[in-house]
């Protein structure tokens, strides 16, 4: 197994800021792990307040040539990110691997995922529009010319840490705005790696600056409470988000917040059971179940609940679990100690409570972060489990008995992230997309994550959205402008408005008996 950590060079550890790469001001550091072994795989650059208010000056400095930079040119820096990525894919997975614990396929999958944010908004660069229009009382015109909203601050998780980030920085370059990323203190490696691809294709110093740090706290404080920061995106969890949301209030800045789930799936009697399962295993399982959007909470309808439950049991139990590095691992490890305590807990609750365990259920002992895919039936509403955002390869299936009764128990929760229904009747189908309290849902599909599809949630789950073109929306202010131009549209005497000379052939009218 080769080492991945050769990718990147001890010099692309540090902090990413304006046009160099530069140790943090108190040369203080911290250690990176690996979440299989629990050893140390990297020291990177351990950033403080000094050091996040320089990534904002180099952001702010670059600020005014890069909004003023080309859309074309935006968009074949884009994508030659997207190329590059595409390119090393291969290295970039293993790193992801390597600091993240995710199966090695399940890296290569967000490589490919979060490089098609970049070609996506390369294509988007080129398209954003204003308008102009006539007034409708006349007299004036109007014009409405979009803008860059100025300099981004980021926030990403370490669940995706190539993909997150990726959704943010993609949008934020092709609107012209420039950006500060703070990465997660688990998973920094994969955005220093981005940084420096971007660097390599030509991305001019001070648009995408990297600030790793332990002291996330006090560094985005600093960024949020300073006047030149113009936008907040957050993924991570919902309380984290309400904290930001109050201190980004003080300065009234754009945000977009992508946060928790506890996403419901679905399943109907009238459903294709094979086709419900291979949905569940991915809405599940995608990612070791450490996602927003996983299915949280599966609801089987009566009459095939005892089917489908021994039979998802048997695919949960034949998953592989080990390193993600190694041939023929399914499920590698969480993220750390704390997550598997939490999961553990979790079930612990849900078994004191009745709940039965088909498979799984049992902590392994280490090395490692690593928790069993567990399945458990007869889960009472008042498991713990069933409001709490479970991040993990845990599977509560619970039992319904009618379409009003499964709607209420799906939206009995804050958030209103992704939910799955499984059914082969389509007005059913669109009665539940109608009635789920969600800002996105799959129909008979375990995979909704697409770089051309807005994602995001309601209620508690966040605001904003990101992807598609609504996605880079979030970085643009609009700005309208009124011309007084009185009296109404005429032909202005050119050539073209003139009238046909003589003997010249006309279209002939319509008659309005025409179709």
């Amino acid at each position: 197994m080769s080492d991945p950590m050769n990718v990147l060079a001890p010099e692309h550890r540090r902090l990413r800021i304006g046009d160099a790469w530069r140790d943090a001001a108190s040369g203080a550091t911290f250690a990176v792990e690996d979440p299989a072994t629990g050893k140390t795989i990297a020291e990177v650059a351990d950033a403080d307040v000094v050091d996040g208010l320089a990534a904002l000056d180099a952001a702010s400095t670059a600020m005014a040539e890069w909004a003023a930079t080309p859309p074309r040119k935006r968009s074949e820096l884009l994508t030659a990110t997207y190329r590059a990525l595409t390119e090393r894919s291969e290295e970039v997975a293993r790193l992801i691997t390597l600091e993240m614990g995710k199966p090695l396929a399940e890296a290569r999958g967000e490589v490919a995922y979060g490089a098609e944010f970049f070609r996506w908004f390369a294509e988007e660069a080129v398209r954003v529009e204003g308008r102009y229009s006539i007034a409708p009382s006349g007299g004036y015109r109007i014009l409405t010319v979009p803008k860059p909203v100025g300099p981004c601050v980021f926030v990403t998780p370490w669940n995706f840490p190539l993909a997150m980030g990726a959704r943010k920085i993609a949008p934020a370059l092709a609107a012209g705005c420039t950006t500060i990323t703070k990465p997660a203190g688990q998973t920094p490696l994969t955005m220093l790696f981005l940084a420096r691809i971007m660097e390599e294709v030509g991305v001019p110093p001070g648009v995408v600056n990297v600030v790793t740090t332990k002291r996330s706290g006090e560094v985005v404080s600093a960024l949020l409470a300073d006047g030149r920061t113009r936008k907040l995106s957050f993924t991570g969890s919902t309380e984290v988000g309400r904290v930001l949301l109050r201190q980004a209030a003080d300065n009234v800045l754009r945000t977009s917040m992508e946060l928790g789930g506890n996403a419901a799936l679905i399943v109907c009697a009238d459903a294709d059971l094979d086709v419900a399962l291979d949905g569940a295993m991915v809405a599940k399982m995608r990612n070791i179940g450490e996602s927003c959007i996983a299915a949280n909470r599966i609801y089987v309808e009566e009459p095939v609940r005892e089917e489908f439950s021994a039979r998802f049991a048997e695919r949960m139990g034949a998953l592989s679990m080990g390193h993600g590095l190694d041939d023929g691992v399914n499920v590698g490890a969480l993220i750390d100690e704390a997550s598997v305590t939490k999961i553990d807990e979790l079930v612990a609750d849900a078994v004191d409570r009745g709940a039965r365990v088909l498979v799984g259920g049992e902590r392994p002992d280490g090395p490692g972060h690593f928790y069993p895919p567990t399945v458990l039936v007869d889960v009472p509403d008042d498991a713990r489990m069933l409001k709490a955002e479970i991040f993990g390869p845990v599977a509560p299936i619970i039992s319904f008995t009618s379409d009003d009764e499964v709607m209420a128990k799906a939206n009995d929760t804050e958030h209103g992230l992704a939910g799955y229904v499984f059914t082969r009747d389509l007005q059913r189908a669109l009665r539940f997309a109608e009635g789920l309290d969600t800002g996105m849902l799959g129909i008979n599909r375990g995979l909704i994550s697409d770089p051309s599809a807005p994602f995001g949630g309601v209620k508690q789950s966040g605001i904003g959205k990101e992807g598609s073109h609504e996605g880079i929306l979030e970085y643009l202010d609009l700005t309208y402008v009124a011309i007084d131009l009185p009296g109404p549209a005429r032909c202005s005497g050119r050539p073209a408005c003139a009238p046909a000379p003589p003997g010249r052939p006309t279209l002939p009218t319509p008659s309005r008996s025409r179709r």
